[in-house]
């Protein structure tokens, strides 16, 4: 019977990886394995297959369809604060200058310049498209007339997991739809 993953290539078969709850390790980015580091964990007993590709791969002695949803077999509890990034910065003010709220041409804004002794950290710094950061200058908001959309705190790894959660991947196979719930309401 014909099936499209019968015909895809292996290397665009990753496998969407679950905790040993149930829930994705992170879902921005989305948890992904390569098939070879899904199959290779399945063989060392540190996974269970949850649901597979129709496509398989073989050996001289084994055929095995691709894993497509796996769940580890033991919990990895996941930091609670993410580490201090540009991208987590960006995903933490959802991907919007919090002085104007356009999306584009985003860089990152100290709210207490660095001449005036600000840091660069999580509470300090916000998220600013290059018009508004160059508007703002090495001046603080209020020097500058300019309010922000939101004041700048450190998010937990829960708020950013919540907010990548509004940025779904281009491509999201069926077999992944009962793990990741992306904004849709839930039957009662």
């Amino acid at each position: 019977m014909y099936h499209p993953d019968r015909i895809r290539h292996p290397d665009s078969c990753p496998a969407l990886v679950l905790n040993a709850d149930y829930t994705p390790l992170s879902y921005y980015p989305l948890s992904l394995w390569p098939w070879q580091t899904a199959i290779k964990a399945v063989f060392l007993d540190r996974v269970d297959i949850v649901a597979s590709y129709e496509r398989e791969v073989h050996s001289p002695s084994l055929r095995m369809q691709i894993p497509s949803v796996i769940a580890l077999k033991q919990y990895v509890r996941p930091s609670e604060y993410p580490a201090f990034t540009r991208f987590n910065l960006f995903l933490r003010d959802r991907f919007m200058c919090q002085y104007c709220g356009s999306a584009h041409d985003l860089t990152f804004d100290h709210v207490v310049p660095r001449r005036a002794g600000g840091r660069t950290t999580w509470e300090n710094v916000a998220t600013a498209c290059s018009p508004c950061n160059l508007r703002k200058g090495g001046r603080t908001p209020r020097e500058a007339g300019m309010r922000l959309l939101t004041m700048p705190i450190r998010p937990t790894s829960w708020q950013l997991q919540d907010h990548g959660r509004a940025f779904p991947p281009n491509y999201l196979h069926e077999s992944w739809h009962d793990w990741l719930y992306w904004d849709v309401e839930l039957l009662a």
